[in-house]
């Protein structure tokens, strides 16, 4: 077993922004608002103005895109450089109300809009509409579909990290700690959603790396409450049940609270994605065996910035970021 004090997996080819990307070529409620300059609508020829940036997330009520939105605000105030417009919808399955912000952020006339989308798929058109009237579109957290940009020919560049990487990571981590052939259940993310898609992947990777028996792969869709319930149902089908590898921390939250009320908090580990705050207390408390760090306070910034970079050279090449994803242990967090 390897002791790692928060090993990265992004492969480092240039320092940016204080941190390590992997540069590949591309192929409701009313907004916060941080900064008090107004900016000219997208494609005005006042280059004094600040810039206004938009940021789209998923769900609020998921401490991960709190911790993002904090993050972005701090920056934008650090910075003073560019206005910002902060969104996010209150369920992860809401994409109608998503795509529904990003067209509100368009007539407002925004310079850029930075977006973690709540379906891969479905929040295409509505880019393609944005981009068509000259608004610079970064993608962090979740990647859009590939096949469909490259049929639509649109370029929007991904900033973000190797999920199915640290998914990987954090499921080898975790099933060293049991018998080859141990039972192992998978709780996914929304269907649609690219992350998720490659979570699933890494933890079916370590499954098959580790020799184990994969029983039931279902999605929770990102929810804490619907990962109780659902794994409180696996343990009754699967009794023998050792591991649960939950693609986000809100799902492997209510997995380890189902194994406690099923009395098996001694016979089941747990594995999320993540480390929001409440996970990494788990972690501590050796009730959550692993975690695995993007960098959520700093994921939104980077797209920003590059979106700034962007909007600063109009004859740059959009580019995918690869950022960096850290295995989140109880020895990493000493």
């Amino acid at each position: 077993m390897v002791n790692l004090r928060h090993y990265s997996f992004g492969l480092i080819l240039l320092a940016f922004f204080g941190t390590s990307f992997l540069f590949v070529g591309c192929d409701g409620s009313s907004p916060s608002v941080s900064g008090d300059t107004a900016a000219s609508p997208a494609g005005s020829p006042d280059a004094t103005a600040k810039p206004r940036i938009a940021l789209v997330m998923k769900s609020l009520a998921n401490e991960f895109f709190q911790t993002m939105e904090s993050g972005a605000k701090r920056h934008q105030e650090e910075s003073k450089s560019y206005e910002l417009l902060s969104n996010g919808i209150k369920d992860e399955k809401d994409v109608t109300r998503q795509i529904d912000l990003v067209e509100q952020m368009a007539a407002q006339g925004v310079d850029a809009i930075v977006i973690a989308p709540a379906d891969s798929k479905a929040l295409i058109p509505v880019l393609e509409k944005v981009r068509k009237q000259n608004i610079i579109v970064v993608n962090i957290d979740n990647r859009l579909d590939e096949a469909i940009l490259k049929e639509k020919g649109l370029c929007i560049p991904f900033v973000g990290p190797n999920n199915r990487t640290g998914a990987e990571a954090v499921g080898n981590y975790v099933l060293d700690k049991l018998s080859s052939g141990s039972e192992v259940v998978i709780v996914e993310g929304v269907p649609n959603a690219y992350n998720g898609e490659q979570r699933k992947l890494g933890f079916e990777d370590a499954i098959k790396n580790r020799g184990m028996n994969l029983v039931a792969s279902q999605t929770a869709n990102w929810e804490m409450s619907e990962a109780n319930t659902l794994v409180g149902s696996m343990l009754v089908a699967h009794p023998n049940l050792k591991c649960v590898l939950a693609a986000n921390d809100n799902m492997a939250l209510g997995a380890v609270s189902a194994i406690a009320a099923a009395g098996k908090s001694a016979d089941v580990i747990v594995g999320g994605f993540d480390n929001i705050s409440a996970a990494q207390n788990l972690v501590k408390e050796g009730k959550l065996a692993a975690t695995a760090d993007q960098y959520g306070d700093k994921l939104a910034v980077f797209g920003i910035e590059y979106a700034q970079k962007l909007l600063a050279d109009k004859n740059a090449a959009p580019a995918d970021l690869e950022t960096t994803v850290s295995l989140v242990t109880a020895d990493s967090l000493k």
